[in-house]
Protein backbone atom coordinates (compact mmCIF):
# COMPACT_ATOMS: atom_id res chain seq x y z
CA UNK A 1 0.00 0.00 0.00
CA UNK A 2 0.88 3.33 -0.61
CA UNK A 3 1.70 6.11 1.26
CA UNK A 4 -0.71 9.59 1.24
CA UNK A 5 0.72 12.30 -0.58
CA UNK A 6 -0.24 15.59 -0.85
CA UNK A 7 -0.94 16.98 -4.07
CA UNK A 8 0.16 20.77 -5.38
CA UNK A 9 -0.95 22.32 -8.86
CA UNK A 10 1.77 24.20 -10.58
CA UNK A 11 1.23 27.48 -11.91
CA UNK A 12 1.35 26.53 -14.78
CA UNK A 13 -1.11 23.51 -14.27
CA UNK A 14 -3.19 25.83 -13.07
CA UNK A 15 -2.91 27.91 -15.94
CA UNK A 16 -3.86 25.08 -18.56
CA UNK A 17 -7.12 24.34 -16.19
CA UNK A 18 -8.20 28.33 -17.04
CA UNK A 19 -7.47 27.87 -20.69
CA UNK A 20 -9.31 24.82 -21.00
CA UNK A 21 -12.71 26.52 -18.71
CA UNK A 22 -12.28 29.23 -20.92
CA UNK A 23 -12.57 27.73 -24.12
CA UNK A 24 -15.36 25.28 -23.61
CA UNK A 25 -17.07 28.13 -21.57
CA UNK A 26 -17.26 30.09 -25.01
CA UNK A 27 -20.12 27.24 -26.09
CA UNK A 28 -21.11 26.03 -22.26
CA UNK A 29 -19.73 27.42 -19.43
CA UNK A 30 -21.81 24.84 -17.14
CA UNK A 31 -19.35 21.92 -19.04
CA UNK A 32 -16.53 23.85 -18.84
CA UNK A 33 -16.79 24.24 -14.52
CA UNK A 34 -17.81 19.80 -14.85
CA UNK A 35 -14.68 19.34 -17.24
CA UNK A 36 -12.27 20.84 -14.80
CA UNK A 37 -14.23 20.04 -11.70
CA UNK A 38 -14.24 16.48 -12.73
CA UNK A 39 -10.29 16.57 -14.09
CA UNK A 40 -9.44 18.12 -10.48
CA UNK A 41 -11.64 15.00 -8.71
CA UNK A 42 -9.58 12.27 -11.01
CA UNK A 43 -6.37 13.78 -10.11
CA UNK A 44 -7.29 13.21 -6.40
CA UNK A 45 -6.49 9.53 -6.71
CA UNK A 46 -2.92 10.01 -6.77
CA UNK A 47 -3.06 10.90 -3.30
CA UNK A 48 -2.88 6.98 -2.40
CA UNK A 49 -2.63 5.83 -5.94
CA UNK A 50 0.58 7.86 -7.39
CA UNK A 51 2.11 5.16 -9.81
CA UNK A 52 -1.82 4.45 -11.45
CA UNK A 53 -0.26 6.77 -14.54
CA UNK A 54 1.46 5.37 -17.24
CA UNK A 55 5.12 6.39 -17.13
CA UNK A 56 5.92 9.37 -19.50
CA UNK A 57 8.33 8.13 -22.23
CA UNK A 58 10.56 11.04 -21.99
CA UNK A 59 11.27 10.94 -18.38
CA UNK A 60 14.50 8.14 -17.92
CA UNK A 61 13.66 8.02 -14.40
CA UNK A 62 10.03 7.10 -14.25
CA UNK A 63 8.89 9.55 -12.05
CA UNK A 64 6.85 11.93 -14.45
CA UNK A 65 3.57 10.08 -15.27
CA UNK A 66 0.44 10.70 -17.57
CA UNK A 67 -3.04 9.73 -16.10
CA UNK A 68 -5.74 9.90 -18.59
CA UNK A 69 -9.54 11.77 -17.93
CA UNK A 70 -11.71 11.64 -21.28
CA UNK A 71 -9.48 13.73 -23.96
CA UNK A 72 -7.01 15.27 -21.44
CA UNK A 73 -3.72 14.32 -20.19
CA UNK A 74 -2.87 15.09 -16.15
CA UNK A 75 1.16 14.96 -16.09
CA UNK A 76 2.45 15.10 -12.74
CA UNK A 77 5.88 14.28 -11.05
CA UNK A 78 6.20 11.94 -8.45
CA UNK A 79 8.22 12.98 -5.17
CA UNK A 80 8.70 11.27 -2.01
CA UNK A 81 6.41 12.82 -0.10
CA UNK A 82 3.97 14.63 -2.68
CA UNK A 83 2.58 14.97 -6.07
CA UNK A 84 3.05 17.72 -8.24
CA UNK A 85 0.70 18.33 -10.80
CA UNK A 86 2.72 19.86 -14.19
CA UNK A 87 0.29 20.43 -16.80
CA UNK A 88 -3.68 18.93 -18.37
CA UNK A 89 -3.34 18.59 -21.66
CA UNK A 90 -5.64 17.98 -24.23
CA UNK A 91 -4.96 14.80 -26.09
CA UNK A 92 -4.11 16.70 -29.52
CA UNK A 93 -1.59 18.52 -28.28
CA UNK A 94 2.01 17.62 -28.59
CA UNK A 95 2.77 17.31 -24.92
CA UNK A 96 6.64 17.08 -25.69
CA UNK A 97 6.41 20.29 -26.20
CA UNK A 98 5.49 21.54 -22.86
CA UNK A 99 6.92 19.07 -20.70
Amino acid sequence: MEIERKIFWTDEAVNWLEKIYKYISLDNPIAASHVVDNIYQKAQILKQYSEIGYIYKNDQDGKIRILLYGHYRIAYLIKPESIDILGVFHGALQIENYI
